[in-house]
């Protein structure tokens, strides 16, 4: 049997779990928070105070950080293209009839709401040039992205179980800037997104400790394979308006390392939460092939420190075109 086939195999044998992995990990839309929960009432009377006030808060908040949130609420906004590839996973019925299908469709639907109150939130605060975040969010999901992954879900699901739990990071650390800042609206905004992030992270690394148990073999090769790679965050594919190639991302990536929101030892940290959690040290029954791999994963982590104590952030701010500098401290 060909490893496709016996991906899909694994998947259909996984598939009848699904729905209950879904009331574990997703919430009820009639239980889970909107996004007007976070944002001025417009039918309230007190609608234009609240947007002022929201106008005044953002006043104290420095220009790395919106920077840092321009960013994180683009990435969020790309979802269509997060939900294409995920229905285009072997073993996901891209109509939606299975349970996979379903676990999709509920996993957007939670997505869907994170990029909503950020871009509703960067609109009020009156601080940042929405027409160029709203074009480079545009070009992000018009030029697509390529993670490496193709279309096998243990490649996928790999990828997922750490990117959810970088942008848990990311929204959680965004979150205590804003707090210290005194915008306590905008703290219990970002985390309580950043909950969702964690939630999903546990979600699919479940799909992968699943795996591990009826195919080691196979799934320790692609979670060396994603690693081996490096694991792209969708942010990597962004770009301002008017350059086909764009530094947008790498300048991102130095704010927010910056100002301490995610950095390269966030990477690392990681990855050693996910040898940690699925016991890739202790996990058996492998051939040579996927023993090679394990030893590679399990001494990756000091090696990838000893590099990420040697990178070099600017310390002058980058100009983006989202965030006018004249009005921010």
């Amino acid at each position: 049997m060909s490893l496709k086939n016996i991906r899909l195999e694994v998947m259909q044998h996984l598939e009848k779990d699904v729905d209950q992995l879904i009331d574990k990990y997703l919430i009820p839309i009639e239980k889970i928070w909107q996004p007007t929960d976070f944002l001025p009432d417009s039918n309230s009377d007190t609608f234009f105070e609240d947007v002022r006030e929201i106008r005044e808060l953002s006043k104290e908040l420095p220009y790395d950080f919106w920077v840092v949130l321009v960013g994180d609420m683009i990435t969020e906004e790309a979802l269509p293209s997060y939900e294409s590839w995920l229905m285009d996973v072997e073993g996901v019925d891209q109509v939606g009839r299975n349970s996979w299908g379903k676990w999709v469709r509920h996993w957007t639907g939670e997505e869907n709401r994170h990029g909503d109150v950020l871009n509703k939130y960067l609109y009020l605060s009156g601080r940042v040039n929405m027409k160029e975040i709203e074009k480079t969010t545009q070009y992000l999901i018009a030029d697509g992205f390529d993670i490496g992954t193709d279309r096998d879900p243990y490649k996928n699901f790999v990828y997922t179980s750490f990117q959810e739990l970088a942008t848990y990071i990311s929204h959680n650390r965004v979150a205590k800037i804003a707090k210290q800042k005194g915008n306590k609206q905008l703290a219990k905004m970002c985390k309580i997104i950043s909950g969702d992030e964690m939630r999903h992270h546990h979600a699919y690394s479940e799909f992968v400790e699943r795996i591990f148990e009826v195919d080691p073999n196979q799934m320790m090769m692609a979670f060396h394979y994603m690693m081996k790679q490096k694991i792209a965050m969708p942010a990597h594919f962004l770009r301002e308006s008017g350059n086909k190639i764009s530094t947008a991302f790498e300048e991102f990536s130095n704010t927010a390392q910056r100002i301490g929101v995610y950095t390269s030892k966030d990477y690392v940290d990681i990855l050693q939460k996910l040898i940690d959690r699925w016991d890739i040290g202790n996990i058996t029954n492998l051939n040579e092939e996927a023993e090679k791999a394990r030893d590679y994963l399990m001494t990756l982590p000091p090696r990838m420190l000893r590099l990420a104590d040697r990178i070099k952030i600017p310390e002058n701010s980058y100009q983006f075109k989202w965030v006018e500098p004249a009005t921010l401290k």
